[in-house]
Order: structure tokens, then sequence, then C-alpha cells
């Protein structure tokens, strides 16, 4: 009887042991597919902010809510069944998908940047919101969820395509915790963010001078702040969006522009000694968004230009 009961414990100890070495497992791989959409990530969290610009303040944090939720409603419900259907029965489709979502980021950065130096952009179209009525912050929220599952679709089949070797189980494990760990990681930055305005004013109005200048300081530094979100994000996008067109050429047979970009990240690794792998990866990056750059630029003259040409004839 005792025999058998320290067996049985014994089991239980290597089924506990195995147990947490798949969640090790499933955590790791989590981390790595999470870390390959950081770019992505970054641009998620500098768009969200936008749509709750001017909006009162204690309607903020109700509307980021509701933009969380619909985030993950759309990866869990609609982006992870979709992904995990296409690696397992038409895996040669992945890349071609990532690329057109590359391509989309592309664009996306080079038509902010477009946006800035024309005058063209949000900024000029700027709106007072502190008054909306519900079905006006409805739309509002609605149009960010939308602009949410086209993000949230780059990150999945971003961090699909880092884990496509593993078994099904295996996928939709990591899948779900990217999915929902990014969610909450993007929306509570966007949450902090968007009410530093407050904690800067609550400061403010302390009886401490340290705490009063503190305050002030915090409301004035955030407009900065909102702008250098927003320029990591655009350099993300066209990073991100390069790279992953840059990979996904060579994956399809066309290994020149990216053997060149390898050489030279390894010419400059090896050239800066104990600097050399920042130097290399500065190196990767800053060619990846030129390529994203130059992409963008195309997509964003047809998709711009093009149009007004025929429009004035």
């Amino acid at each position: 009887m005792a025999g058998g009961l320290a067996a049985l414990l014994d089991d239980i100890a290597v089924l506990a042991k195995t147990a947490a070495a798949s969640i090790d497992d499933v955590g790791a791989a989590a981390g790595r597919a999470s870390a390959k959409a950081a770019g992505v990530v970054v641009d998620d969290t500098a768009v969200t902010p936008q749509y709750v610009q001017g909006v009162a303040a204690k309607r903020e944090l109700p509307m980021i809510r509701r933009i969380a939720i619909g985030s993950i409603r759309n990866k869990m419900l609609f982006i992870l069944p979709a992904a995990l259907l296409l690696s397992e029965f038409l895996p040669d489709l992945l890349t071609p998908l990532l690329m057109l979502g590359g391509t989309y980021l592309c664009f996306e950065g080079a038509e902010k940047i477009f946006e800035r130096l024309s005058g063209h952009g949000p900024e000029a179209e700027e709106t007072q919101a502190s008054d909306l009525t519900p079905e006006e912050e409805k739309t509002l929220t609605s149009g960010a969820i939308r602009t949410d599952f086209i993000l949230s679709a780059e990150i999945m089949v971003i961090a699909l395509n880092e884990v496509a070797d593993e078994s099904f189980v295996s996928r939709l494990a990591i899948l779900s915790v990217v999915a929902i760990a990014i969610t909450v990681l993007v929306y509570g930055v966007v949450s902090v963010i968007v009410k530093m305005d407050d904690i800067g004013l609550a400061l403010a109005q302390r009886k401490s001078a340290a705490s009063q200048r503190f305050g002030v300081g915090l409301v004035r530094a955030m407009p900065k702040v909102l702008g250098t979100i927003s320029a990591v994000g655009i350099v993300a996008m066209l990073w991100v969006g390069g790279h992953i067109l840059l990979v996904g050429v060579d994956d399809l047979g066309w290994h020149g522009p990216y053997e060149l970009v390898h050489d030279l990240e390894h010419n400059v690794h090896d050239a800066l000694g104990g600097f050399g792998a920042v130097g290399g990866w500065l190196t990767n990056t800053a060619l990846s968004a030129v390529v994203g750059a130059v992409v963008g630029a195309v997509v964003v003259t047809a998709m711009h230009l093009v149009p007004r040409r025929r429009g004035a004839h």
C-alpha cells in the first residue's frame, strides 16, 4: 500500500514537473514571439491615445476599457482561430500574408510622414470632443477597435510565424498568452499615458512646492512624450515592415536583398568590437527602415497622388 502510494506520488511529481516545464516553454515561446512583434506593439500603444484626446476625463478610462475588450475579442474570437486554421492547412500562405501585413505597416509609416510634411494629418482636423454624445463616443470607439483589428492581426501573424513549427496545441497556448499579455500591456500603458495630465494636475494642486513643480513639469512634458511615442511608432512601423519584407523575399527565393543587409550587419559587428552587437542591430534596423520607407513611399504615391491626378484630369 505504502509502495503504491509512493509510486503514485512519484508519478504526480513527474507530471507536475512536466506541466511546469511546458508552462515555462509556453512562456518563453510567447516572450520570443511577442518580442518579434514589438514594433507593432509600440505603434498600437502610440495610436490608441489619439482616440481619447480631448475626451472628458471621466470618459477616458471607460473608452480605453471598451477598446481593450474589443481588442481581446478581435484576437481571441476572430484572428486566433483564423491564424491557427491557416497555419494548419495552408502554411505556405503565411509568408505572403506576413509580407502583405508588412507592406501595410510600411504604408502606414510612410503615410504618417507624408501627412506631417503636407500638413494634412489628424492634427489639422482635430476637434473638441469633450462633449461627445453617446453615439459619437460609440463611433469613435468602434473606429479604434477597427484600427486595433489590423494591428492585432499583424501582431498575431508575426507571433505565429515564430512558432509555426510547434504543435497545434502549443501554438494555441502560446498565441493565447501573446494575445492576452500584449493587450494588457498595451492598454495598461495607454491608460497610464492618458491619465498623466490628471496626475500632474493633482500634484500641482498640493501644498508641497516640490509636488507642484513636479506636477507642472509632468503636464508640460506630456505633449512631448506623446510626440516622442508617435515618432517612435512611425520608425517602428517602417523598421518592422521593411524587415518582414526582407525576410519574406528571402524565404520566397530572392536572397540578394536580405543577404546584402545581413553582410553589412556582420561587417559592422566585426568592425566595432565590443559594441558590435549594438552596431550590427542598429545597421539591420536602419536598413530595414530604409526599405520600409521606400516601399511605403511607393504605396502612398499610388494611393494618394495617382487618384488626385486622375481627378484633376
